[in-house]
């Protein structure tokens, strides 16, 4: 099982989240799995709110399945009664495998996703004690020709991704350049092309999660600190760009966690 920074209030009662490694193979296309299940009684709604990784998400449920394209804010999803869905976290070049639709119109979009594999996830989640294996076999085959057609200017951009997300030295647009080995002009297109945000927007997704996730979990962290920390020139430029992104303000996120912890939620672990 493998962590994700994606979903801000896991755990919340009567709901699981679970995360598993991509079926062996796949790991140019999928990044992990992540399965939710949750039975609330009658009346409950429990609101999950999900910070967006830079990639779509394949989501197959009981009613079908759909791509959910790359989104730019925080979102959230009310649950109730009793159900589940698996998704699959797509690398950020693998959108364009799985639609015809070029990955910049799919932003903030969910579409459906024909030929999914949704009667074999229903059977495999219900051998839960098989759990990932059930669920590597009845995906491995579906995800066999997306496989056989990554090329390497998917993995360069998978590659690009990756520095933006992982490296914390890299706060601007010329320093992901030089650490991908790459020209200005060649990168924007790189990431324009699979996946449908600039470059810039990678960086600042990376800051600006671990902003979310620490004031989501801690309403006496200091906005100053934090600002200087993630390389913002100020607290204004940092309370600019955190709405553009999280698409809302931090004294909203930390209400948000204040909310949750009320309501018994645990907010996740500062990192």
């Amino acid at each position: 099982m493998i962590s994700s920074k994606g979903h801000l209030n896991p755990g919340a009662p009567g709901v699981r989240l679970d995360r598993f490694p991509p079926p062996p193979g796949t790991g140019d296309v999928v990044r992990h799995l992540w399965r939710v299940r949750w039975s609330l009684p009658d009346g409950a709604v429990q609101r999950q709110r999900v910070l967006s990784y830079p990639a779509s998400n394949a989501v197959i449920g009981p009613e079908g399945a759909v791509l959910s394209g790359l989104g730019t804010a925080v979102a959230t999803q009310e649950l109730a009664g009793e159900s589940w869905v698996l998704g699959l976290l797509l690398r950020p070049a693998a959108t364009r495998l799985l639609s015809s639709e070029p990955p910049a119109a799919l932003v903030g979009r969910v579409v459906p996703l024909p030929g999914a594999p949704v009667e074999a996830v229903q059977d495999a989640r219900r051998d839960d004690a098989a759990a990932p294996a059930a669920l590597h076999a009845a995906l491995s085959g579906w995800l066999a020709p997306f496989v056989e057609r990554v090329d390497e200017r998917i993995r360069l951009c998978n590659e690009v991704c990756r520095l933006a997300e992982e490296d914390p030295d890299i706060l601007r647009v010329d320093e992901l350049a030089r650490s991908a080995g790459l020209p200005l002009r060649s990168l924007d297109r790189l990431v324009k092309e699979h996946v449908g945000v600039t470059p810039k927007w990678l960086i600042d997704c990376r800051r600006l999660q671990e902003a979310a996730t620490v004031l989501y979990a801690d309403s006496e962290a200091s906005l100053p600190d934090l600002a200087y920390r993630l390389g913002f020139s100020d607290q204004a430029h940092f309370s600019r760009s955190y709405r553009k992104v999280i698409g809302e303000t931090p004294a909203q996120t930390r209400r948000a966690g204040e909310l949750a912890r009320a309501a018994g939620n645990v907010p996740p672990r500062l990192r």
